[in-house]
């Protein structure tokens, strides 16, 4: 079956969360212990389970051909094939696959390849089982969940890039009016804030804070998340500054 016809194939038996009243999570890890701590996390979150463990990348990317997940908890460390080079290789094969960057790791190493590979959020190992899981949710809705200290990471790194600067520049020759709770909200996202987070501390609902992310989308013209951090630090409407 070609990648093609398995993104038909998909879309036409309407494999998906809302069908089948669960999200599907598929656990890439070498480690058995950590392995088995995130399945029993999953299996026992309402409305997910865990569908599948691969010990390593090369198997990650054919299980997600198998058993078509709607989320991979994607290690960045294992044999075979790494979990940078399996999250680009899944990214670009299925496309409706969201990749969740779980590891030990959050320095620029490893944080701004596993971005650049099409991770749509990235979590250190020492986060708490609730984040994970509810970084899990984030990234199945679209939404780009980080550990506070991968937000600065990553920032930093856009921050020392001129080149990327300087190109975000010529395409903003003066930063876009930003409204004053739109920024509050952008500057929240920057320390790492979940959306329930960023409610909580503007005293908003989280529908709000999705209508603002929204609008700071199309404002900045980026498509996500991620994008829309880089391009706030690139525009310097947010500073690196967390610690």
């Amino acid at each position: 079956m070609t990648i093609d016809e398995h993104n038909a194939d998909r879309r036409a038996t309407g494999k998906n969360a809302e069908s089948t009243g669960a999200v599907d999570v598929l656990i890439a890890e070498d480690h058995p212990m950590m392995s088995t701590a995130l399945r029993t996390y999953v299996d026992s979150s309402p409305g997910m389970r865990c569908v599948g463990e691969a010990r390593n990348g090369e198997s990650a990317v054919q299980m997600c051909k198998t058993l078509h997940p709607d989320v991979v908890i994607m290690d960045l460390h294992m044999p075979s094939m790494d979990g940078i080079a399996a999250t680009r290789s899944i990214c670009e094969c299925f496309t409706e696959v969201a990749v969740l960057a779980v590891t030990t790791f959050s320095t620029e190493r490893y944080v701004i390849p596993a971005l650049r590979a099409g991770a749509g959020g990235y979590i250190v190992k020492d986060a708490e089982p609730e984040q994970i899981i509810q970084a899990v949710r984030e990234v199945h809705e679209g939404l780009a969940p980080f550990s506070p200290a991968v937000a600065h990471q990553l920032m930093v790194s856009v921050k020392n890039d001129p080149a990327q600067v300087a190109t975000a520049l010529q395409r903003f020759p003066e930063a876009p009016h930003i409204p004053a709770r739109e920024l509050e909200g952008l500057e929240l996202l920057a320390q790492g804030c979940s959306n329930a987070e960023i409610a909580k501390k503007m005293l908003v609902s989280e529908a709000t804070v999705k209508v603002y992310m929204g609008r700071l989308m199309h404002r900045l013209e980026v498509r996500d998340r991620v994008q829309l951090l880089i391009r706030g630090v690139e525009l310097g409407l947010v500073e690196p500054s967390l610690s």
